[in-house]
């Protein structure tokens, strides 16, 4: 069974990120403990593509011996926390993600979550165009973190939650 390890020890499961745009999807997964995110990949899909290709993600994740716990979905949002033009697209994304999946999903808000990974990234790598290609999983990976951080005692007891608003 995913998420359990042999000689009775429960194993916690990982929670995988999702970070939708027009072109790209970036997705980031956490470590079986839910303390540490991580940039896991690219992919290139617009439209209903995008689905189908998360669907196949969440799949082939639950799947591993570590499973997966849970799906958090980026919120895009403007900075006052108002709702902006692609908030609505996600959110119809979120329900038709939630109708083909057994994980509850969770929303995180995403504002500024591009820059922090923009600056992360140039830290270590100074070509535009090779961090412009890892950004998108690098911005899961910020979303995903800032859900670990701030979620508390729910990871450790395993009561993964599904939400509609954070």
């Amino acid at each position: 069974m995913p998420g359990r390890r042999s000689g009775g020890y429960h194993s916690s499961v990982r929670a995988l990120c999702v970070d939708l745009g027009g072109k790209r999807i970036g997705l980031a997964i956490s470590d079986a403990s839910g303390v540490l995110a991580r940039p896991l990949d690219v992919i290139e899909a617009s439209g209903p593509a995008q689905l189908a290709r998360v669907v196949e993600a969440v799949r082939r994740l639950s799947a591993e011996e570590d499973g997966l716990g849970v799906v958090v979905v980026g919120l895009p949002r403007r900075l006052d926390g108002t709702p902006n033009e692609q908030t609505a697209a996600v959110t119809a994304f979120v329900q038709a993600l939630g109708a083909r999946i057994g994980q509850p999903i969770v929303l995180q808000d995403e504002r500024l979550s591009s820059v922090e990974a923009e600056s992360r990234l140039a830290l270590c790598d100074r070509d535009w165009r090779s961090r412009k290609k890892k950004l998108d999983a690098a911005s899961a990976a910020v979303i995903l973190q800032d859900y670990l951080d701030s979620d508390g005692g729910q990871r450790a007891a395993g009561s993964w939650q599904r939400t509609e608003e954070p």
